[in-house]
């Protein structure tokens, strides 16, 4: 089959730190070449794929300096795609709407994974414009404020099986990893690690837009002894991060699409504590890979009840739910259906 992928610019495929979209757009564009497809990926030069890569920036957006618009670059790429449509059986988006207006009147499969919240109101008259729009979700509980889109298919995250070892020692330490941002509430993390005495690891970004609730808000709680601070880490250090720690702490509070770190957590054996929110309880299996709590007491509770977990059982779930092997196959899946579809369209 032949298939595009589309990523986002504003980081390499992979990302270089943080960057979830562009991290699935990766696994994703490998293990379908893995699987004998012809895949051509549009993403920023500084990408590295086994894919045929059209560079459509020099560099990933966020780390160009010089870049002052953003979305100016996403159009040219468009152009890019949409000259080169013809040759492929399907395209694949990961940019969210942008392509919309462009994907109608092209004609061709189409699918868009939406990777982000749909709780915004000024997303309902938007989608419904463009109603027949073929999508993904990469939850179901992502979908429950636009339940009426032409959802193709839920496709969870998967990972490479290889990417992270399994590491079968409890480590000695916390960690939260992800942004400092309200709606990831290191702060929760931080309150949960005071009352239990343990010292706790934070690896994460801190965007522009949240700086200011960075210096005003968090900052001052990071000068605690037992919080260590370590910034943004990238692929390569991952696996020490979160293999070594006793557990991950994912206290968000807001409608999370999917939580990629649990993933990433459970291949390395490492239980979660989670807060029921978004699509926690679909990514954890209470019990199994963690616990799913309701607030900082239950976290608490939940830290301590841990050596009932199985960090082998934390590694087996992620074996049979979250490999990337099972999400190609899920995204091929749609792929052919659509393609099947628009041939019988084009019949008619």
């Amino acid at each position: 089959m032949r298939i595009a992928q589309v990523a986002p610019l504003y980081e390499s495929v992979p990302p270089k730190y943080y960057g979830g979209t562009e991290r699935v757009a990766s696994y994703l564009t490998e293990e379908l070449v893995r699987q004998g497809h012809d895949v051509t990926l549009f993403a920023s030069g500084d990408s590295v794929t086994k894919a045929r890569l059209v560079s459509c920036t020099p560099q990933s957006l966020r780390l160009d300096s010089g870049c002052v618009d953003q979305l100016a670059h996403h159009f040219v790429m468009l152009e890019n795609v949409f000259r080169e449509a013809a040759r492929f059986d399907i395209i694949h988006f990961h940019i969210d709407y942008l392509h919309f207006a462009l994907t109608r009147r092209e004609g061709r499969p189409a699918v868009t994974t939406l990777h982000g919240r749909l709780d915004y109101p000024d997303l309902v008259p938007l989608h419904r414009e463009y109603l027949p729009m073929p999508v993904v979700s990469i939850s179901d509980s992502q979908r429950e404020p636009l339940p009426w889109l032409n959802w193709q298919g839920t496709v969870y995250h998967g990972l490479p099986k290889d990417l992270y070892q399994f590491h079968p020692e409890e480590g000695k330490y916390l960690a939260f990893m992800g942004r400092i941002s309200p709606e990831k509430r290191v702060d929760r993390a931080i309150e949960i690690a005071k009352r239990l005495g343990m010292k706790l690891k934070i690896a994460a970004k801190i965007d522009r837009v949240d700086r200011e609730y960075f210096e005003e808000s968090i900052k001052p709680l990071f000068e605690e002894s037992f919080v260590e601070y370590i910034g943004e880490i990238g692929e390569g250090e991952k696996d020490e991060f979160l293999g070594n720690a006793y557990a991950l702490l994912f206290p968000i509070d807001w409608r999370e699409p999917f939580g990629l770190v649990m993933i990433e957590a459970m291949a390395c054996g490492t239980p979660v504590i989670a807060f029921r929110r978004g699509s926690v309880s679909e990514v954890m299996k209470d019990g199994v890979t963690g616990f799913i709590v309701e607030d900082v007491d239950g976290a608490v509770k939940a830290v301590e009840q841990l050596p009932s977990v199985s960090r082998q059982a934390c590694r087996r779930y992620f074996d049979e739910h979250f490999t990337s092997t099972r999400m190609a196959l899920d995204y091929w899946a749609i792929y052919r259906k659509l393609i099947q579809e628009k041939g019988e369209e084009a019949v008619a």
